[in-house]
């Protein structure tokens, strides 16, 4: 038989799916098979593929000259989820299942050379470009129905092997292979993290202030101090700080760990804000994303809504750190190959960590201080690998001194833990809310420079200490607005309706951080 048939996939590029028309056509001629439409080789080598799986399936290979095109012929097609689509459209173009069952389907999945399904990477995301292309039903593999059923408004259909599809398009009862089928495929563990309390860390109450403020206004935050002095300890218990995410950011962090494939079994949201802390061997496209060929999900984008935490900072590398310039500012990341731009959301608190010099030991105070053996050069070589324009970027500066001997013996007891501090924390972004309403804005670190001077300036009394800073040029202009942007949060958290002098004066003193940054 000979004939056209035609399905639906989805392709993923970048954290988008896009809905892709797959047709077959079997006709006479010399034997071969070809695909058109872009296709890069790990689609071509569907072929391979399904020719294996739709003869172990007990079916006939269709022939001899096949053709499959897959549309719009622009978009790059990449990845293995088309080979189910592409299975099942020769099947139906042969004659082998009514075609008139394939053309409203949308079907993701790779297969296995005897047939069997194996999970995809993206299914959430691949539900929702279905939803979006109209698709009132998405067959997925059986390991991914949970995750793509968390997409309302679509029926989802999960398959073990391709004879369970087929079985799906002729309207016939699952064969007995679909029911017995166990999937092999590891799939990734869930990863159900339990948030360290506050209360946990010992003295450190600038320190402590400073996460509250860097929680309430989404600001970044950079913390210097000697090895040991809590500096990791309090970067991990910031996610805690952070509401939990509404259900359109929850979506979209889980559609981003759904790509990257790191999302556990179990069909859950992620609600907890995502904390990322690389080593700092990282590359540059394992930081921002990209890569040769298919562009990666990074480090900033799955810290998206949550913290991205570098914890000895200048021993990363310099372009790596100075790539985060530009999703710090726009809360995404461009990625621009020949052929096609990604994007990917990329808005996170960047919490660095960093010693006073190389050895650690500079900035000890008391008789039995250890003694820093740095050079003053070696101190301004090594606080130098954090560009200017970088550190500029960072609103919030501290530098932690060591606990006192009664912080560690009974500081557990006074110290606020995380629950108190979360609430100071909503009630804060619930005011800036309610200022910010009818923007696009919801943190007061979000608003633009211009908006800010233009809407959210300081009354003249509360800005002589910003105007002063200015003059003397230690605060660039993008600093003042960032100033200005601490201040309403300072406010936020202290029942204010507008910045105070005090306000301001907080802000400011959480820009300085200490003698290490002026080093």
């Amino acid at each position: 038989m000979t004939g056209v048939a035609r399905t639906r996939g989805v392709v993923l590029l970048g954290v988008d799916g896009h809905v892709v028309g797959v047709e077959a056509h079997v006709s006479l001629g010399v034997s071969g098979f070809s695909v058109v439409g872009l296709a890069d080789k790990l689609v071509s080598e569907a072929r391979d593929r399904c020719r294996s799986a739709v003869i172990n399936t007990g079916l006939e290979w269709p022939g001899p000259k096949n053709t499959v095109g897959l549309s719009p012929a622009e978009l790059p097609k990449r990845g293995p989820t088309l080979d189910l689509a592409i299975a099942l459209a020769l099947l139906a173009a042969s004659d082998q299942v009514p075609r008139s069952s394939t053309a409203d389907l949308v079907i993701v999945g790779e297969l296995a050379l005897d047939g069997r399904v194996r999970p995809v990477r993206g299914a959430l995301v691949a539900a929702l470009a279905a939803r979006a292309g109209g698709a009132r039903r998405i067959v997925v593999p059986s390991a991914n129905v949970e995750e793509a059923s968390l997409v309302p408004d679509i029926d989802v259909i999960g398959v073990r092997h391709l004879a369970g599809l087929v079985a799906f398009a002729r309207g016939e009862a699952p064969p007995d292979v679909e029911l017995t089928v166990d999937d092999d495929e590891p799939s990734a563990p869930d990863d159900v993290r339990a948030v360290p309390d506050l209360a946990d860390v010992r003295g450190q109450h600038g320190a402590r202030a400073a996460l509250e403020l860097a929680a309430a206004g989404g600001h970044h935050l950079a913390m210097t101090g000697p090895p040991g002095i809590g500096k990791t300890m309090l970067a991990e218990r910031l996610p805690g700080l952070l509401p939990a995410l509404d259900e359109r950011s929850a979506l979209e962090v889980t559609a981003i760990h759904s790509v990257a494939g790191r999302l556990g079994s179990g069909g859950r949201l992620i609600s907890v804000p995502p904390f990322e802390a690389p080593h700092h061997t990282a590359t540059h496209a394992a930081m921002v994303g990209g890569g040769s060929g298919v562009p990666r999900v990074g480090l900033v984008s799955l810290a998206h809504r949550g913290v991205l935490f570098l914890d000895e900072a200048p021993e990363f590398d310099g372009p790596s750190l100075d790539a985060l310039r530009q999703p710090l500012e726009s809360g995404e990341v461009v990625v621009s190959r020949s052929g096609f731009t990604v994007r990917f959301p990329a808005r996170f608190h960047l919490v660095v960590a960093m010693n006073p010099c190389p050895c650690g030991r500079s900035g000890g105070a008391g008789p039995a201080a250890p003694i820093c053996s740095c050079t003053s050069q070696q101190r301004r070589r090594y606080l130098s690998r954090i560009s200017g324009p970088l550190l500029d970027r960072i609103d919030l500066r501290v530098g932690l001194v060591r606990p006192t001997l009664a912080d560690l013996e009974f500081g557990a007891s006074d110290a606020e833990p995380t629950s108190i501090v979360a609430a100071r924390v909503l009630e804060a972004r619930e005011r800036a809310a309610r200022r910010l309403a009818g923007t696009p804005y919801l943190l007061n670190s979000e608003v633009p420079g211009p908006v800010v001077r233009s809407d959210y300036g300081l009354d003249p009394d509360a800005a002589v200490p910003l105007h002063g800073a200015v003059a003397r040029g230690s605060l660039s202009a993008r600093g003042a607005d960032r100033i200005v942007r601490v201040a309403w949060t300072v406010a936020d958290l202290a029942g204010h309706d507008r910045p105070t002098l005090a306000d301001v004066g907080t802000a400011l003193l959480h820009r300085d951080g200490g003698s290490a940054w002026a080093a």
